[in-house]
């Protein structure tokens, strides 16, 4: 997949078939739009999704809320799905005051080359998130593309939104997320050292720190799946800072992978957080931890179990 950032002088080639929107998350109704874009391929035009960086209510202070999908996630998923192209379009003061038809015009026309543009009904872009559906509609003749505008998505008779997905991992209904998402919840990044406490006592850990944007649940131990090189593992994992060990408040994220002892600091991996297990507790010693840990790895694999019955 071809990424273009940090710049507006660029110039596509070739016809194109454009998503649009902040995609934060990419749940069920994004995937809808990329649906409509990667069709599109076999009339001879690129699926390209253009998005914003950072986004503008985050650039103008509107918001401070942490990312449901990071840069870095977003970018794999894309390419997992066939997306040729990935615009992610600089937002600065200046960037941000471009009118919406000269946004229309001469980027998603002229420099993008859109013959075919999927949009939510509520999109919005250019100076004050001016430019809509509407514009979109009005302007799709003059300028020669089709248009594709998706309607709202609902799960449980409930609107789908980036907002609500929110809500449900901030309370770690984390099944109801995966629901919302199409997928379930993941936390992308690079194995990092750490203290070998677990591989002390018999389990073996692989360690990451999420991106300081990172929006994560509640602190405490999930039911999960770990993805590397390809491969699924069934794992337990602790969102937090593991108190009983150490006094550093940083958080992160521990996993127990079951059938899995390889050492692979620095290497990428995807943490799905599947299910709440129980919230995270400060234990007496080690001993006290380490009888807990047992406890949670054999639940664990009673819900694997159970998981990968229903998967079936």
């Amino acid at each position: 997949m071809e990424i273009i950032r940090n710049t507006t002088d660029f110039q596509l080639s070739s016809d194109t078939a454009v998503a649009l929107g902040k995609f934060d998350g990419v749940h069920v109704g994004h995937r809808r739009l990329l649906e409509k874009i990667l069709e599109q391929r076999g009339r001879g035009r690129k699926a390209c999704v253009v998005t914003f960086d950072p986004a503008p209510a985050v650039l103008f202070g509107y918001s401070d809320e942490k990312e449901l999908s990071t840069a870095e996630e977003k970018r794999r998923l894309f390419a997992e799905m066939g997306v040729d192209i990935l615009i992610e379009f600089p937002m600065n003061r200046d960037t941000a005051a471009i009118p919406p038809r000269t946004f229309l015009r001469e980027y998603l026309c002229d420099r993008i080359n859109a013959r075919f543009i999927a949009a939510g009904e509520d999109v919005s872009f250019g100076c004050k998130g001016m430019g809509d559906a509407a514009l979109l509609r009005e302007k799709s003749g003059e300028l020669e593309y089709e248009l594709c505008i998706i309607e709202k998505v609902c799960v449980d008779g409930e609107e789908v939104s980036s907002t609500r997905i929110r809500r449900c991992v901030e309370n770690g209904e984390m099944e109801l997320a995966a629901r919302l998402l199409g997928d379930p919840y993941t936390v992308y990044g690079e194995v990092a050292r750490g203290s070998r406490i677990g591989r002390s006592i018999g389990f073996p850990t692989v360690n990451l720190v999420p991106g300081e944007g990172k929006l994560l649940p509640p602190k405490g131990v999930y039911f999960s799946r770990v993805l590397w090189n390809g491969q699924a593992f069934a794992a337990v994992s602790n969102v937090g800072c593991k108190p009983t060990v150490t006094r550093e408040n940083i958080l992160g994220v521990e996993s127990y992978l079951y059938h899995f002892d390889r050492e692979i600091y620095g290497q990428q991996i995807c943490v799905e957080l599947l299910s709440f297990r129980r919230a995270e507790r400060k234990f007496e010693g080690l001993d006290e931890l380490r009888a807990q840990l047992e406890e949670d790895i054999q639940a664990g694999r009673d819900y694997h179990c159970q998981f990968c019955a229903k998967e079936m």
